[in-house]
């Protein structure tokens, strides 16, 4: 278990380490907007508010983890610097915090990453290390990184301090929109799902917190109906940011506080990052975009367990999309 997670109770953050979290990022981070459309909202058949976290620094969320994480640290800890294991935004989040305490952020990305996140990385001065796409050979690369430098591991997402910096968004979402009565939020390694649940459900224990997922790595549909984190042997989707695995620290929090899990197909998460161009008029990466496609699913809209849910909030995850990658799957 994390070091400082003990504390926590039940699972490993809480609204009080996000409160903590929202008061030591405040003064880095950027408050970001919350835009909602009559034409989105016509289509979904209910008010839509959506969180815009691809105009947070970076690119996307990742940067309140992550500079909760750099801000953590002692000075003699910091002074070694951090290590990660990231295809893209956590590993661009984690330079950036890194570069802002002037300290080293080592970087291990699979080959196999957009060109426009290691980009990402190397603009904001962390030291890219190559390792193969395997979640083995990731590990095992910053393992030896981590023996080298005497340097911090900062897990993308299984590390109460990065569960507590995403939680952020639903203080300042619920102070914008207080009238929400459900999220819809992105499900990976479930870091970001984790710190909203945890801290919506403090201020709102009525509200619904739903995971939207590609049904092509649905591996939170599957733990959730069998009660156990599940792994798959392969992933295949366009939402290069969701093929990730749910942690043992994000695992209870997915298990007790999300209500439910809507699985949609790559073709769905395409027509809601068009919907994002064209309605709302902002850049979306896929990842981003499945809350949006989630809530046009035949899944959710037929569903009359989920009639009630009214005023939605939707976080748009991140907006570093490969315009290459972009163009080829509109022509899909």
């Amino acid at each position: 278990m994390e070091e400082g997670s003990e504390t926590r109770g039940k699972y490993v953050a809480d609204i009080s380490s996000i409160r903590e979290a929202q008061e030591r990022i405040k003064s880095f981070i950027h408050k970001t907007p919350v835009l909602s459309s009559e034409t989105l909202n016509a289509l979904a058949g209910r008010r839509l508010f959506f969180k815009c976290e691809f105009f947070q620094k970076g690119g996307a969320f990742k940067f309140r983890g992550a500079c909760n994480a750099v801000l953590s640290l002692d000075n003699d800890q910091a002074a070694k610097g951090v290590v990660t294991h990231s295809s893209g935004n956590h590993a661009a989040a984690l330079s950036l915090a890194a570069k802002l305490r002037g300290i080293p952020a080592y970087i291990v990305i699979p080959k196999s990453a957009p060109k426009c996140k290691v980009e990402n990385v190397i603009r904001y001065g962390g030291q890219v290390i190559w390792s193969e796409a395997t979640m083995q050979s990731r590990e095992s690369v910053a393992s030896k990184v981590l023996q080298e430098t005497g340097a911090v591991l900062v897990h993308p997402y299984n590390d109460w301090r990065i569960i507590s910096g995403q939680g952020t968004i639903s203080l300042e979402l619920l102070e914008q929109a207080p009238e929400i009565d459900t999220l819809i939020v992105p499900i990976s390694g479930g870091g970001l799902i984790s710190g909203v649940a945890l801290a919506a459900k403090s201020i709102n224990p009525a509200i619904r917190v739903f995971a939207a997922e590609p049904s092509g790595a649905n591996d939170a549909a599957q733990s959730k109906e069998a009660g156990r984190i599940i792994t798959l042997p392969e992933t295949n989707t366009i939402a290069d940011g969701l093929r990730a695995f749910l942690g043992d620290l994000t695992w209870p929090i997915v298990r007790d506080l999300v209500d439910d899990v809507i699985t949609v197909e790559d073709k769905e998460i395409i027509e809601a990052m068009k919907l994002c161009y064209e309605i709302l008029k902002v850049a979306v990466e896929p990842s981003g975009a499945i809350g949006l496609a989630a809530v046009l699913s035949d899944n959710f809209k037929k569903n009359p367990a989920w009639k009630n849910c009214n005023n939605i909030g939707i976080v748009l995850s991140g907006g570093n999309v490969d315009l290459g990658k972009l163009w080829d799957s509109f022509k899909q």
